[in-house]
C-alpha cells in the first residue's frame, strides 16, 4: 500500500490489534488528534526535532524528587481538565484541583493540633482547623487528611537541603465530630521549577511561574470518594493567574490574624500568628 498524507492515519490506526480494546480506543484517539495537528500546524524539520529535543530534556529532568512531565501537564492546563473531568462532584463536596509533582507518601500520623513545621524557619505561625463531612453536612469521623506544603521560601522540603526530612508533612485523623486542627506554617506564592525545559518553555510563551499561597490535602474516610485538592489564600497576587490552573473559586480562603492575646495562647501561636478554617465534604463511594 502506498502512504499517503491522506491514508496514512488509517493506516496506522488499523495496526492496533491489542487484546486491551481500551488500549486501542486510548490510541486510535491519539493518533487521530495527533495527525490532525500536524496537519495543521505543518511543522517543518527543523521545528519537529525541536520538539523532540524538548520532550527529551523533560523525560531527562524526571528523577526521584522531581517529575517534569507532570509540571509540563500542569503548565498546559491538562492535568486540571483531567481532573475537572474525574471529579465531578454534588453540591457540597468540596471540589478537586492538582496533585502536584511534589507529594510523598508515607507522612507520620500526628496527634490534633500538632505542629507539621520541624524547621527553624519555616514562615509564620499559623493554625489551620475545621471540619470534614458529608456533602448534607454530617460529620465524618476518622477521616485522614494528607496534609503538605512549601516552606516561606518556596522550597518543600526535597528540593530544600536545609529543611528536615518530611519536613511541613504530615497526617492528621478527625474526631467523633469530625472536627481536625493542626499547626503549621501561613503558606506563601512560590515559582514552580524554572531551571528546565517546562520553565524555559512558559519564559518562551511569556508566562510567569509562580502558584498563589496554598496548602495541599488528600483527604479520604472509608466509604466516602477520596479528594485531593489544595486551599488558596485569598489576598495571594497570583490568585488570578496560577501557573498550573489550579485554582477554583470554593477553594479560596481567608487567612485572619490572632490578635487577641487569649485565643493565640488557646490555638498554640504568637499574637498576630495566622488562623485559617478549612472545611471538607467528601462525596459518598458509589
Amino acid at each position: 500500500m502506498s502512504i499517503s498524507e491522506e491514508n496514512i492515519t488509517e493506516v496506522v490506526t488499523a495496526t492496533l490489534k491489542s487484546e486491551n480494546p481500551r488500549l486501542n480506543e486510548v490510541i486510535a484517539s491519539l493518533l487521530k488528534h495527533l495527525h490532525d495537528f500536524v496537519r495543521e500546524v505543518e511543522p517543518s524539520d527543523e521545528e519537529w526535532m525541536t520538539g523532540i529535543q524538548f520532550l527529551t530534556e523533560v523525560g531527562q529532568t524526571c528523577d526521584d524528587v522531581r517529575q517534569e512531565f507532570i509540571l509540563l501537564s500542569d503548565t498546559l492546563g491538562v492535568t486540571a481538565l483531567k481532573d475537572c473531568i474525574n471529579n465531578r462532584k454534588p453540591e457540597g463536596a468540596t471540589e478537586a484541583t492538582v496533585l502536584g509533582p511534589f507529594y510523598r507518601d508515607n507522612a507520620t500520623e500526628m496527634e490534633l493540633g500538632a505542629c507539621i513545621s520541624r524547621g527553624d524557619n519555616d514562615g509564620e505561625p499559623c493554625v489551620v482547623r475545621g471540619r470534614v463531612s458529608t456533602p448534607d453536612g454530617d460529620p465524618i469521623a476518622g477521616a485522614v487528611l494528607d496534609v503538605w506544603q512549601a516552606s516561606y521560601t518556596g522550597l518543600y522540603e526535597q528540593q530544600d537541603e536545609h529543611q528536615p526530612e518530611m519536613n511541613l508533612r504530615g497526617r492528621f485523623r478527625t474526631d467523633d465530630s469530625g472536627y481536625y486542627q493542626f499547626r503549621t506554617v501561613k503558606p506563601h506564592y512560590y515559582p514552580i521549577p524554572g531551571d528546565g525545559p517546562v520553565g524555559k518553555l512558559l519564559s518562551a510563551l511569556g508566562r510567569h511561574n509562580y502558584r498563589p499561597a496554598h496548602i495541599h490535602f488528600i483527604v479520604s474516610a472509608e466509604g466516602y470518594e477520596p479528594v485531593v485538592t489544595q486551599f488558596f489564600d485569598a489576598t495571594d497576587p497570583y490568585i488570578q493567574s496560577d501557573a498550573v490552573f489550579g485554582v477554583k473559586d470554593s477553594l479560596i480562603t481567608d487567612f485572619k490574624t490572632v490578635d487577641d492575646a487569649q485565643a493565640a495562647e488557646r490555638l498554640g501561636v504568637p499574637v498576630g500568628g495566622w488562623l485559617a478554617e478549612l472545611n471538607f465534604g467528601l462525596k459518598p463511594e458509589s
